[in-house]
């Protein structure tokens, strides 16, 4: 396996690849020719980046096709064009390229930050017309040799995305040169999935499931029979709950609750995948779909089994529905993608009409229902009310039981289960979700003392003073920061700032500045960011907490959005 990143410039430009079996470093400056050499050599290798599947295999590909790396810089990053296109042969250029990035809204930098590394910028700025100095290329392969080292800590912090792209390829047979593809893309080569020759026009002839029925809401299926305008959504109270049913799902939830007693969350397993066998919605450009059913009931009978070898085939069968909206994708179908998601959100209405009446609707979503059962004893004729529904629907449902629920709406809460908080690889069993209290990771760490805080709060007990001052790890207070496009540059006080990226920290001293985002000459105000903050954008992982830290403006955030939950200003 091979990492690199590339990075080019006016009048130059240089690559950096680590082999990573080999341990060995390799450096292309300005050096055509040694590039082609060094992949015709490496040519059946996996080469890995951040973002290349967007970018850095274009830089490769126009170098290997005799185009200057300039040429198709300018035509992704000026002319904001798909690599693609640049070039009709790229395609015939044999290269296995996996990409790690998962989330196209996360910048490397950003992750590097969460992780608490080094994210200063290189000094050498993009905007030099000349020829690099000697000294510049210097800097320019520290930063290039940095970005790459980072992009091998994020493989290993994501390994199962590769491990099971490659399990994929084994189980189905297919050539190495599908682990360039995303997941939609693979679903459609193993399902073998092909667009007519003639495009269909019957996007909005979809249909409801015969088994459906709706007898109190059916202001709900009003509106699908009339609307055909995806931008348009319909609110209306479902069991005293505010509900809103959209062309991508549907989700209601009592605001601002709290309450403990016996709750039972009841989603559908798998829904959309056996809404596509039970109802026939597959694609229809699917060759069997036969195949699509044996790859569902094949993973079930791993996940029972606890087979590891469940979780590729999970990403076949969940990557179909999305595919299914992809105009560019074998499985684009989007009648199919409207029958399943249309069918889903009704069906489910079908189910939470049969509760109703005999429990409270806390909040649902696209594939699932919350109720507090009014008494404990009423558990089995909820289960016999859900009995009947699968039964007549097809479909199978999954209870969890909760005692405790603090929601604040629909996007944000926690359920927490009675007994033990942990399982037994110290994994938490409650349930999570909302950038306040979603379980974090080194992927994925803005503010964790914040988030501890309140779940610490909720769950444990714990008050939140506690929780923030007795806390001895930096990199928990930190607030990572990212300047969009959509801005010029970040400014400091008074100071322009050239990075994109920054990490910063609530400090008690009043000569430290506000980090502001700056527009058209206007500076703005970034949510969550410090009147008085001090940067650390270098490598935080061994330092120590500075006295000028202002616990208690984490404590006064972590309090405010407790009070959000509560609902209380």
């Amino acid at each position: 396996m091979l990492f690199y990143d590339f990075e080019v410039f006016d009048q130059d430009w240089l690559v950096v690849i680590v082999d990573a079996e080999k341990r060995l470093e390799i450096i292309f400056h300005n050096d055509e020719q040694g590039l082609i050499n060094y992949y015709n050599e490496h040519r059946n290798d996996i080469w890995i980046g951040y973002n290349n599947r967007h970018y850095d295999q274009y830089i490769l590909k126009a170098v290997i096709c005799g185009f200057t790396p300039q040429e198709i810089n300018e035509w992704i990053i000026l002319k904001r064009k798909p690599g693609w296109k640049f070039y009709k042969d790229f395609w015939k250029i044999q290269l296995f390229n996996f990409d790690v990035m998962t989330n196209k809204f996360r910048s490397l930098k950003q992750l590097e930050g969460f992780m608490g590394h080094d994210i200063r910028e290189s000094e050498v700025s993009f905007d030099i017309d000349r020829s690099l100095t000697d000294k510049e290329i210097q800097e320019l392969i520290k930063y290039c040799r940095h970005d790459v080292q980072e992009t091998m800590h994020i493989f290993a912090e994501n390994i199962d995305e590769f491990t099971s792209q490659m399990e994929l390829l084994k189980m189905f047979k297919l050539p190495l040169r599908n682990i360039s593809k995303t997941k939609a893309q693979l679903s459609s080569v193993i399902l073998e999935a092909q667009q007519p020759r003639i495009p269909r026009d019957d996007e909005f002839q979809f249909s409801f499931p015969p088994t459906l029925q709706i007898e109190k809401y059916t202001e709900v299926l009003d509106f699908y029979k009339e609307n055909r305008d995806y931008s348009k959504t319909l609110e209306i109270d479902v069991a005293g709950v505010s509900h809103l049913f959209a062309w991508g799902g549907l989700h209601g939830a009592r605001n601002n609750y709290i309450g403990t007693g016996y709750f039972l969350n009841i989603d559908v397993a798998s829904y959309y995948p056996a809404l596509m066998i039970e109802y026939d919605y597959l694609s229809r450009n699917v060759k069997n779909p036969d195949k699509f059913r044996e790859i569902r009931d094949t993973r079930l009978k791993y996940k029972a089994a606890k087979d590891k070898r469940q979780a590729p085939l999970k990403i076949v069968i969940n990557g179909t529905y999305g595919a299914m909206k992809d105009k560019y994708n074998g499985l684009y179908d989007p009648l199919q993608a409207n029958n399943v998601c249309i069918g889903g959100m009704t069906l489910l209405l079908d189910l939470i009409e049969k509760l109703e009446p005999y429990c409270e609707v806390i909040q649902s979503n696209t594939d699932g229902v919350l109720v507090k059962l009014f008494h404990e004893d009423d558990y089995e004729l909820i289960d016999d009310i859900c009995w009947e529904w699968e039964q007549r629907t097809k479909m199978e449902l999954e209870f969890d039981e909760f005692t405790k629920v603090i929601q604040k709406d629909v996007n944000n809460y926690l359920m927490v289960p009675s007994g033990s908080l942990y399982d037994d690889k110290g994994k938490p069993l409650w349930k999570a979700k909302g950038s306040y209290v979603k379980h974090l990771s080194p992927l994925d760490n803005d503010l964790p003392i914040v988030n501890e805080a309140i779940v610490n709060y909720f769950v444990k007990g714990i008050d939140p003073e506690d929780t923030i001052f007795n806390c001895k790890e930096l990199i928990k207070f930190q607030k990572i920061i990212k300047i969009s496009n959509k801005y010029d540059y970040a400014r400091y006080g008074r100071r322009r700032m050239y990075e994109k990226v920054f990490r910063v920290f609530a400090s008690v001293d009043e000569n430290d500045k506000e980090l502001r985002k700056v527009k058209n000459g206007t500076a703005e105000k970034i949510a969550y960011a410090p009147v008085n903050s001090f940067i650390v954008n270098d490598d935080l992982t061994k330092k120590e907490i500075p006295s000028k830290l202002d616990y208690w403006w984490y404590l006064d955030l972590a309090n405010k959005r407790i009070n959000d939950f509560i609902g209380e200003d």
